[in-house]
């Protein structure tokens, strides 16, 4: 499948983690130039540069931060002449787990500012880019959770900015993105649980995996390749160019009843 990729130039955040990296390599499959965003983790995501085909820099920037975010952008536009598609990726998942009545405001507020500031902060710098350099397409790809959608018990920051992502972000600026360009798309992607760095320690956990997959007929866990597939996929204006305000679960079928007792 042509996904015409080939040439253009795409921001992902959190490149430097699991799934950010096997969307990166997804899209160097397809040709796609990268800017490959990481906040702490710069080492990885320079050897993660190293080893792609196609032309990537890397930008580093704590996306809780407006001016950094802005930053991001700029210091990307200064070795690509424009961005086309932006895959919203950062994110973090505050452990251990607490039930709201015993959870820190200081715990919900980062929560917050890591996922849906951040997502915000992301999306409005891509916008002023559109409004900037006018073009007829673009896309954005957020990257919420099942936890938006079914909740996620002794989670409750985590779910809430989520949830505002996959719903309130995706749905809203679906509608505003075709103003700045006529054929401009917003979709979301909603992984399950997902085999990577940051889930490490729960997946070792049998117990724990047996309970993610109770609820799935898929009994398996995701891959982050299973993610980047579908990201790439609905980065495509060729083969997915008659989508958006699309909300994807990828998690082998999940729903929020007992499947596997």
């Amino acid at each position: 499948m042509n996904t015409a990729l080939n040439d253009k130039c795409v921001l992902i955040t959190g490149a430097s983690g699991g799934i950010g990296r096997a969307t990166a390599a997804a899209f160097d499959d397809e040709g796609a130039n990268l800017v490959l965003h990481c906040h702490r983790n710069r080492t990885s995501a320079d050897e993660l540069a190293g080893r792609l085909s196609v032309q990537t820099t890397v930008v580093q920037a704590d996306l809780s931060d407006d001016q950094q975010t802005d930053a991001m952008f700029a210091q990307a536009l200064q070795v690509f002449p424009r961005i086309d598609a932006i895959v919203v990726n950062a994110g973090m998942w505050f452990v251990p787990p607490a039930p709201l009545h015993k959870m820190t405001t200081d715990q919900w507020c980062q929560t917050l500012a890591a996922n849906l500031n951040s997502a915000f902060f992301t999306c409005r710098a891509f916008m002023r880019h559109l409004a900037a350099a006018p073009r007829d397409a673009a896309s954005i790809v957020l990257v919420a959770s099942t936890a938006g959608l079914f909740g996620e018990a002794d989670h409750a920051d985590y779910a809430a900015s989520k949830a505002a992502m996959a719903h309130g972000l995706t749905l809203t600026l679906k509608n505003e993105i075709v103003h700045l360009a006529p054929r401009g798309r917003v979709n979301c992607v909603c992984p399950g649980w997902t085999d990577t760095p940051m889930a490490a320690d729960q997946m070792a956990d049998p117990e724990c995996v047996r309970q993610a997959t109770a609820t799935r007929p898929l009994r398996e866990i995701a891959k982050p390749e299973d993610i980047a597939s579908m990201i790439v996929f609905l980065s495509s204006d060729a083969v997915a160019g008659h989508l958006t305000g699309t909300i994807v679960p990828i998690a082998g079928g999940m729903e929020g009843r007992l499947l596997h007792p």
